[in-house]
């Protein structure tokens, strides 16, 4: 059953904070009230979001150096003594440098080793296409046993670090590093597997994850004035995909779009697409996000922009499965 926690951004000064940020609060978290942890990093303490952690518990402490592939098989054999186990790096180097590893260790002993992928998708602007982790939630999904969960904000990613520590088996969390809008609170539902219906609407789903859900957010108030209604629902879970919500979205609105901060091959657009297939509900659907290529230098905001995933853009969207969907009744 999906959760729903209406968020209204219309009348509210919106904070911005790296999500980064709250990973490490919900890591501090779990360590003041005695959860057995050990956080390892890789050299990346300072931007990572694991500093703090590190002066307040070095005990629970681990920085294996520049060195990702190891510290995963490290990870793993301290799983294997019963600790649960937060690793951390950028999340290209553990979606791509660390893959195999993680494969071979982590996903195929289901051990209890949640992993961080830190400066996640275009939040690494500056370090350029090499460096930004766009497959990261595609390829990470298509592992066996592995929870994949991109939180919208900081207040999220706190609460989906605490949430991870209780998840079976392996987990990867995506976070950015960059400032983004903070539109949850403690009191918004959070339940790992099940989306959040953030705003009601009868036209057209807005399904979103990651930073790309404030922007959703943002779509559906500019709509309202040309009486489209606008679902906004938060896919902050992407494996397992909540398939109960993206099937109601599909039978109640009618026409859907995706929108995430990522390829939009294999990642939220490609599950929601399955889904809908595989439960034969033909359905008009735009999925957004980075097509097929690589990243390029920028910083955040300008590259949202330039590849097509402000409000603005999102809002073409929606007119154009809405106008599909009326085309083709």
């Amino acid at each position: 059953m999906a959760e729903t926690g209406l968020v209204d951004i219309a009348h509210s000064v919106i904070e911005t904070e790296a999500t980064n940020r709250g990973y490490e609060r919900g890591l501090i978290e779990l360590a003041e009230r005695g959860d057995d942890i050990i956080v390892m990093d890789a050299d990346l303490a300072g931007s990572s979001g694991t500093s703090e952690f590190r002066k307040r518990f070095p005990n629970r402490f681990m920085d294996i150096g520049l060195c990702e592939q190891d510290m995963i098989g490290t990870a793993a054999g301290l799983a294997l003594s019963g600790k649960c186990i937060f690793v951390t790096t950028h999340g290209m180097l553990a979606a791509g440098k660390a893959w195999d590893i993680i494969r071979s260790t982590i996903c195929y002993g289901s051990l209890n080793v949640n992993i961080c992928g830190a400066d996640a998708g275009l939040s690494a602007g500056g370090a350029g296409g090499s460096r930004q982790s766009l497959e990261d939630v595609a390829v990470m999904r298509t592992l066996p046993g592995m929870t994949v969960v991109v939180p919208a904000d900081s207040a999220q990613a706190a609460r989906a670090t605490v949430a991870a520590a209780r998840v079976p088996g392996p987990v990867y969390m995506r976070m950015a590093a960059t400032r983004v809008p903070v539109i949850t609170t403690d009191l918004t539902p959070f339940i790992v597997g099940q989306g959040s219906v953030y705003r009601q609407g009868e036209d057209v789903t807005v399904m979103a994850c990651g930073v790309m859900v404030y922007e959703a957010l943002k779509a559906a108030r500019t709509l309202e004035d040309e009486r489209i209604s606008v679902r906004v629902v938060n896919c902050h879970t992407i494996k397992p995909l909540d398939r109960a919500i993206v099937g109601r979205a599909a039978a109640e609105t009618s026409a859907v779009v995706t929108v995430e901060e990522g390829s939009t091959i294999g990642g939220l657009g490609g599950a929601v697409a399955e889904a809908l297939a595989q439960a034969a509900r033909p359905t008009p659907m735009k999925i957004m996000g980075i097509e097929d290529r690589f990243g390029v230098s920028g910083e955040h905001e300008q590259l949202l922009a330039h590849f097509g995933l402000k409000a603005r853009d999102i809002a073409a969207a929606v007119r154009e499965v809405a106008g599909n969907r009326s085309g083709g009744n």
